[in-house]
């Protein structure tokens, strides 16, 4: 029997090479003779520059760039010819601070405008920026200042907060600094900038923002679109990475499913094709996965090669139904087979018993 291993990272617990890795481990188990092909995935979050440095090969470039708040972190370029990728939440990940020290009015988005810089800096002529997992609900604009953009009345690096006394913004210094670079904004979620369905509402809290802060927050958002261009704050992906696609838009850039983008880089639409199995997952298959997250785009492709798509998740939160809307046939939980603490403590194993247990119903 023919698997195709092909999860996203489990957030905070395991990267997706580590997942693909403990699914095989667990499989191999109780079906050793069963071949297993790993093709670890990503939508453009936390380890997208991993998973095509994987696939891709190419040299990383290592450089410094500012946190949310500031303080340096490493972060790396994967340059694959004139082409780079970088990966916003290596520079401003959500997962960079505690959440008790989460500040996302304040967060500014500059370290991944530094990173776009450097690319530029060493010869890339087309950037695809991976937006997803971020911390920063800035619009973009510490992305802006960082490739030249000047304001006047208030500061572009100073957060969301930073745009209230905004009195004006030029932008012409940044677009010429990309004059001539491709930029790609490859996402996980097609999300407006502004409004109930935008940025702010919808990931404001997962980020920190309280529920009485969030027509606020979007109200700053809006000012600065409005400086800007509010056209383009009704873009597909403008509100992706706390509006750091709107900031991409603003430059011209191109915006891309993040899951199709890593798809064709992994050539996995060849890899499925005679595969009696597709096994995808990620940490929390909820009803976000079918905006642009890893599951959706594996089991569209396993449909495609009418092979049969199934995910182990950290935990599973939508019925056999919505599921199969999806296109995954079943899904199933570490946390309904282990408990949720040994599920964190101890992810790699849980995920590989799970892995092990849901073989014996689908390996013949």
């Amino acid at each position: 029997m023919r698997v195709v291993i092909a999860p996203d990272k489990f957030a905070g617990t395991l990267t997706a090479v580590e997942a693909a890795d403990a699914v095989a481990d667990g499989w191999s188990r109780r079906a050793p003779a069963d071949d297993l092909q790993l093709v670890p995935m990503s939508d453009g979050g936390t380890g997208f520059v991993d998973v095509l440095h994987a696939a891709l090969g190419g040299e990383l470039l290592a450089v410094t760039v500012p946190s949310p708040y500031g303080d340096p972190v490493p972060a790396a370029i994967l340059m694959v010819g004139d082409t780079a990728y970088v990966e916003s939440a290596q520079a401003v990940g959500l997962h960079l601070t505690p959440a008790d020290q989460r500040d996302p009015e304040n967060g500014s988005s500059r370290g991944v405008g530094e990173l776009i810089s450097h690319a530029i800096a060493s010869g890339a002529r087309r950037i695809v920026i991976g937006l997803g997992g971020t911390a920063t609900n800035d619009a973009g604009a510490g992305l802006l200042a960082a490739l030249g953009a000047t304001s006047e009345g208030g500061s572009l690096t100073k957060g969301a907060a930073g745009l209230v006394p905004l009195t004006g913004v030029d932008l012409t210094p940044a677009r010429a600094l990309v004059a001539g670079v491709d930029l790609v904004a490859a996402s996980d979620v097609d999300t407006q900038l502004l409004g109930l369905i935008g940025a702010t509402k919808v990931f404001g809290p997962q980020k920190g923002v309280t529920e009485d802060r969030l027509v606020t927050v979007d109200g700053w958002l809006q000012h600065f679109a409005e400086l800007t261009d509010r056209k383009v704050a009704s873009g597909k992906g403008a509100g992706a990475a706390g509006g750091i696609g709107f900031a991409l838009l603003l430059l011209g850039a191109t915006r891309t499913p993040g899951v199709d983008l890593v798809a064709d880089a992994v050539e996995l639409a060849q890899k499925v094709k005679g595969a009696d199995l597709v096994i995808t997952g990620e940490g929390s298959f909820d009803f976000s996965s079918g905006s642009g997250k890893v599951p959706y785009g594996v089991a569209a492709i396993a449909a495609q090669a009418l092979a049969p798509c199934i995910a182990l998740a950290g935990q599973v939160l939508v019925g056999s139904r919505e599921m199969r809307t999806l296109g995954v046939e079943s899904a199933y939980s570490m946390v309904d087979l282990v408990g949720k603490d040994r599920a964190l403590g101890d992810a790699r194993e849980s995920l590989a018993l799970l892995a092990e247990r849901t073989a014996r119903t689908w390996s013949r």
